[in-house]
């Protein structure tokens, strides 16, 4: 069957992560892909993620500076549906090739820009890899977290528990203060994200207006978008639920060490099952736990943190007791979320991935058969296939240079006379039934582009909905509280759904099938419906088994890998991490292709995705044998300051550094700020094989020199000399959070809300230059919008009364603080009734 971007002809015009792993997504399904590369070594080359995300390419070699290879790339822009580049900004208009140009020639180009830090502003032209972009931002110091979480030190309030101090034993991370480099490269990975998903709405965007756009989004962005769960501001950091002990570094997060030395985790940590299921000489997954008084689960209060760290030493003294394997094994018969933690290439190498297809088998030209990542979300009538390895840069360029021969202008955009004010998405109605993070992320995205979302709570949803985290992944959204499994949701359920032109949950599938909102039950009656469902695991023996981000994490590699286990580190799970956002972005991104598609043929289709595929997108930069050997790449060290000498923290005087040292010119620079002959033109240390030969020892001298002096002045001498470096400060995230120019360009917003007063989150991942994108509101509260969708639906007051009187629906939004004094508001909101 053709791919859902079958005919689309996509320029790739980026280096790095970011570029090539978002159109590497559009080439597995199916859009033609050019990557322009230019003369001479491209710096990123050695990457093994190029084999990965180069694949399903041509390769072209253009030089823009010369006027017969501008006129080749002009004459293919003229024929291009998108257009992906990642200059700085001003470089394209230096080489004639920016939007304005290209468009006036092709108004219907889809034109994506991924920059450092965007345009316009103080940063942009601040050098903008990952690390320094993850300095910059803070993102380093959620990595683990902060005391009482991000929100109480973004607000300037004290912590909950401020005496409260834990043993680094208990605790995620390295075993020191400060900031922890990840191995996952965040910034890029969330632009990828945003840049995929930006496209795929512009297309669908194009088929109803005709004409093309601008959209934007930047390393900085990516950074913000993956700490959406870590960055939060509140003004009523006390109101009930709100604040929780997932944030705070202060608290174990159910890692544990078994017999052989493997770890694994469990998430959330089930004190009950883990004492039960190892009290005896063997593992016992069906152990009676009623005889246990141990909690089932620890709850989200902040105050949980003393029964986690009074749990600690019981369950790491059980875990000891077998193998990772069988604690694995045990918690599957007894579907408690316990997974092994095992690095990207046993991941790569697990038989019932590739079977499913989001690992896949490559032969490449250069390392042979190689399993990398594959297909990470799937549509039903127009699949996704990796067509090839990546090709040898420029192996068809003269093939491209007689396409451009032949291109003639694009045709005048269509007069449909229909613009889209409200964003690329607007006209389209979803219903979210999604669960937790993983599940209604997607449909948040979804309103960011200009959907109306409907989120379909459950009656008892207050607490969870109350959370800073529940927040993170619900605003822009109309609330209606219904009992599913009421007799009389039946009819209402209906009626939202033959309103609707998209439904997305992640709920374990048998579930919507006993709810009668499976895809089988709908897609007769409702054929142009878009039904999207995701996973934590991948089809087959696990695809029923309770799955989160972080059983993802551990299949996948992510834990392995920022947490440094390669080289003798604990595994981590980062506050930053993007399994449940990446799966929400994954399915949004499939969402918006089906969209696309029901625009040229009316028919709606399933799309699916799960959690485990985005962690395996997340450490797409590995690749193995098919045997799970692995090939030479960097790794984090075990303390987690970074992956070499020039690449990674350093603690200064006061603060820490980050240098982003890559270029002989970079290296031969600081050798003559810090006065370090060796790393000078013709010393010990002066080649790159030098330098990697004796990295530990480079690194040992540049922390000797700059411990001498604090990070600021540092920070200014080696700035000034051309060293790419930032400074990474405890209160860099608190400066950008408070800086007025951040909420004008909407990296952050912030809105009052009715239970936590001022709420500040995580801004637009992405903008549009004809389709606006815009946050349609605040989080909403359970139930708050009941009354006005019934009656949408065709419901009149009685026929809602009847349907509140019977229990089916319900309003938890009476919101005690918010009623008028002397009034009869309930003493708690979760004893409204309505």
């Amino acid at each position: 069957m053709p791919s859902v971007l079958d005919g689309i002809r996509v320029m790739d015009v980026t280096w790095g992560i970011a570029g090539p792993l978002a159109t590497m997504l559009l080439a597995d399904h199916g859009a033609e892909v050019t990557r322009i590369e230019r003369p001479g070594r491209d710096p990123f080359a050695d990457q093994l993620g190029y084999r990965v995300w180069n694949r399903g390419k041509r390769s072209a070699v253009l030089d823009l500076k010369r006027p017969e290879d501008l006129e080749t790339f002009l004459g293919l822009a003229r024929q291009a549906d998108v257009l992906v580049e990642s200059f700085r900004p001003g470089a394209t208009q230096r080489l004639g090739i920016d939007y304005p140009t290209l468009s006036a020639a092709n108004p219907r180009l889809i034109y994506c820009s991924i920059t450092g830090y965007g345009r316009d502003n103080p940063l942009s032209d601040r050098p903008a890899y990952d690390s320094l972009v993850a300095a910059r931002t803070g993102l380093h110091w959620e990595q683990r977290g902060r005391p009482g979480g991000s929100a109480a030190h973004l607000t300037g309030q004290e912590p909950c528990y401020p005496d409260l101090e834990a043993p680094w034993e208990r605790l995620q991370g390295a075993p020191r203060e400060g900031p922890l480099f990840p191995a996952s490269r965040w910034p890029s990975l969330g632009a990828s994200y945003a840049a995929t998903i930006g496209i795929s709405a512009a297309l669908r965007a194009r088929e109803r207006t005709g004409r093309g756009q601008w959209v934007e989004t930047s390393l900085l962005r990516g950074a913000l978008t993956t700490g959406v769960m870590a960055f939060a501001m509140a003004e009523k950091l006390d109101e009930p639920n709100f604040m929780t002990w997932v944030g705070d570094n202060r608290s174990p997060k159910g890692h544990f060490e078994c017999s052989d030395g493997r770890w694994v985790h469990n998430w959330p940590p089930s004190p009950r099952f883990a004492l039960a299921a190892g009290e005896g000489d063997e593992l016992n997954a069906s152990a009676d736990l009623r005889v246990r008084e141990d909690p089932a689960r620890i709850g989200m209060d902040p105050s949980e943190m003393f029964v986690l760290h009074h749990y600690w030493e019981p369950m790491a003294q059980v875990f000891k007791k077998f193998t990772a394997d069988a604690w694995t094994q045990a918690g599957a018969e007894a579907g408690v979320c316990i997974q092994k933690v095992r690095s990207p290439e046993e991941g790569l190498s697990d038989p019932l991935l590739f079977d499913d297809g989001c690992v896949t088998q490559i032969d490449d030209p250069e390392l042979g058969p190689i399993r990398t990542v594959g297909i990470t979300y799937k549509l039903d009538s127009s699949p996704g296939h990796v067509s090839g390895p990546a090709a040898t840069p420029g192996e068809h360029t003269e093939e491209v240079r007689a396409e451009a021969a032949r291109a003639v202008s694009a045709p005048a955009p269509e007069t449909r006379g229909e613009s889209l004010p409200g964003g690329p998405l607007e006209g389209i109605r979803v219903l979210d039934f999604g669960l937790a993070v993983a599940g209604p992320y997607c449909p948040q995205l979804l309103s960011d582009l200009g959907a109306e979302v409907i989120k379909v709570n459950a009656l008892h949803d207050w607490y969870w909905h109350s959370t800073q985290i529940a927040m993170t992944c619900n605003r822009g959204k109309r609330s209606i509280a219904i009992d599913l499994k009421h007799p009389d949701s039946r009819e209402p359920i209906r009626r939202l759904i033959a309103s609707a032109d998209v439904v997305m949950h992640n709920m374990r599938y048998p579930a919507a099938v006993k709810l009668g909102i499976d895809y089988d039950s709908l897609k007769h009656e409702f054929p142009s419906l878009v039904y999207c469902h995701t996973r934590g695991f991948e089809r087959g023996p696990r695809e029923l088994l309770p799955g989160n981000d972080q059983t993802g994490a551990c299949l996948a590699g992510v834990e392995y890998e920022d947490g440094g286990c390669g080289r003798g580190g604990r595994p981590l799970w980062s506050l930053t991490n993007m399994g449940d956002t990446g799966n929400g972005y994954l399915a949004a991104i499939a969402i918006c292709q089906a969209l696309y598609e029901r625009e040229k043929t009316g028919r709606g289709q399933w799309v699916e995705t799960a959690i485990v595929n985005a962690q395996l997108l997340n450490t797409s930069y590995a690749v193995a044998r098919p045997d799970g050997a692995g090939f030479d790449r960097p790794r984090l060290d075990a303390m987690q300051t970074g992956f070499s000498a020039g690449y990674r923290l350093y603690p200064t005087q006061s603060d820490w550094l980050c240098l982003a040292v890559l270029s002989d010119a970079h290296w031969h620079a600081l050798g003559e700020a810090l006065a370090e002959a060796d790393l000078l033109p013709g010393g010990r240390f002066a080649s790159r094989e030098a330098r990697a030969a004796n990295d530990d020892e480079v690194a040992k001298r540049i922390e000797h020199a700059l411990a001498t002096r604090p990070a600021s002045e540092w920070f200014a001498k080696l700035d000034a000399a051309g060293v790419p470096c930032e400074i990474s400060s405890e209160s860099s995230s608190y400066e950008m959070w408070n800086d007025p120019r951040s909420f004008e360009r909407q990296w952050i917003v912030q809105y009052p809300h009715r239970m936590v007063g001022n709420l500040g989150q995580v801004g637009l991942a992405f903008s549009f230059s004809d389709t606006p994108s815009r946050i349609q509101g605040p989080p909403s509260l359970v139930g708050e919008h009941t009354r006005e969708i019934l009656a949408e639906a065709g419901y009149s007051p009685d026929e809602v009364s009847a349907l509140f009187e019977t229990g089916a629906v319900k309003d938890e939004s009476i919101y005690p603080s918010l009623a008028p004094e002397g009034s009869d508001s309930p003493a708690s909101p979760w004893d409204a009734k309505s």
